[in-house]
């Protein structure tokens, strides 16, 4: 019997076909929306999660409360500086450390000139901050203790023709009008501003920005066996004490990997949230829709369905056989927004790593979500033509065979 009304209920959808695919036409965006916006939220989540992975659970970071690079004068113009960073690697349950200072400088390549940000790091220390940034040199090799005048660039440099031309190993570049030769090219990261960077030795950034104490960020290595958590601790009230700090005039901010993660996860939901919203009012117009039409669907077919009655249907069957062409309208429209939401998602993963140069937005499309996507159409479907069935089932025998 089921199957029956089930044929029915295809046959009447294909008799109806511009009206029945109008009907669908806001089911299926709202739901190519919603798996879109899933898809690369969840495909985000893995990418960042991975890259934490990578990162490890041993180190954290400290920087100014107001952020690396803050503006001038800033937190009463304090800053970090080496001497914060030798009080770090005194404490107990620190293993090794890394840290950099970054400026914006004037960076002049095959008669172009770009403004850019540069990186110094300590090289005695590159270990840690290369282990964190995942660098791996693609053309030529790393910076090592003792270079001078020398510079390792991202890999955009080379391929993402910045300057008209690809910067390869061995050219020069000038950077604040002094020159220096490209020592290593590193491998892609997926990340923009990773890729576009310009790292030099500590110690030609002081001289070449005359900076000769600020750090912008430190990172922190602990020992095997040590709780991440306490030896944050010990590292924060140490700083605090070497410079005459209490908690409510704290300048500067230390995050675990845990804070990081969490923090991006609820910015994460909160935009989700709201661009979801906005996908479900788009439901609500397909499901208004989906009424719309059962209920025009109910007064053209009220003689079909005296005759339904006359013949022997019970008010159960006249109602299953609309509930259900109402929830194939909601299952076909949410299979439709499924496959546009997977080719939508794919097209911006396409997108954002041959074009932007990121792999953080992945399309992820696991088995959970279509399949609760296609149950949220056909339910949504069903429910749209709820009232419509039951105005259906509740006509009366002899008023439907005489209705014209």
């Amino acid at each position: 019997m089921l199957r029956d009304f089930f044929k029915l209920a295809v046959k009447n959808l294909r008799r109806r076909g511009l009206r029945s695919w109008l009907t669908m036409l806001g089911i299926f965006i709202s739901i190519a929306t919603i798996f879109t916006l899933v898809s690369l939220s969840l495909g985000l989540q893995g990418a960042v999660k991975e890259q934490f992975r990578i990162l490890g659970t041993d180190k954290f970071f400290i920087q100014p409360s107001t952020g690396f690079l803050g503006p001038p004068g800033s937190v009463g113009g304090t800053i970090l500086t080496k001497e914060d960073v030798e009080t770090i690697g005194k404490v107990r349950g620190v293993k090794d450390y890394s840290y950099f200072v970054a400026g914006n400088a004037k960076v002049e390549f095959n008669g172009k000139t770009k403004y850019m940000l540069v990186w110094g790091i300590p090289l005695e220390h590159s270990e840690v901050y290369t282990e964190i940034e995942s660098f791996k040199i693609e053309e030529g090799k790393f910076l090592e203790e003792g270079d001078k005048g020398v510079v390792q660039l991202g890999n955009l440099h080379k391929t993402g023709n910045i300057f008209g031309k690809s910067i390869r190993n061995g050219d020069k570049i000038l950077i604040n009008d002094r020159e220096f030769k490209v020592k290593g090219i590193m491998k892609l990261i997926g990340n923009p501003d990773d890729d576009r960077s310009i790292y030099m030795s500590e110690e030609d950034f002081r001289i070449l920005f005359n900076e000769p104490e600020k750090v912008d960020f430190i990172m922190v290595q602990i020992d095997e066996g040590e709780d991440i958590n306490e030896v944050a601790d010990r590292v924060e009230k140490k700083l605090r004490s070497e410079r005459g700090l209490t908690e409510e005039t704290q300048d500067f901010a230390i995050s675990t990997p845990e804070d990081l993660l969490e923090s991006f996860q609820t910015i994460l939901l909160i935009i989700t949230g709201f661009l979801g919203a906005i996908a479900a009012i788009s439901l609500l117009v397909g499901a208004i829709g989906i009424a719309n039409t059962m209920y025009t669907s109910v007064l053209e077919r009220t003689g079909e369905i005296g005759v339904m009655k006359a013949v022997g249907a019970k008010n159960k069957d006249v109602f299953s056989i609309f509930f259900i062409e109402s929830g194939l309208l909601g299952f076909v429209g949410a299979l439709i927004g499924v496959i546009l939401g997977f080719g939508i998602s794919k097209t911006i993963e396409y997108i954002s790593e041959n074009q932007l140069h990121t792999n953080l937005l992945q399309a992820a499309a696991p088995p959970y979500l279509i399949i609760g996507c296609l149950a949220f159409g056909f339910i949504v479907g069903a429910v749209s033509g709820t009232l419509p069935a039951m105005q259906a089932s509740k006509i009366n025998v002899v008023d439907a065979l005489r209705y014209e």
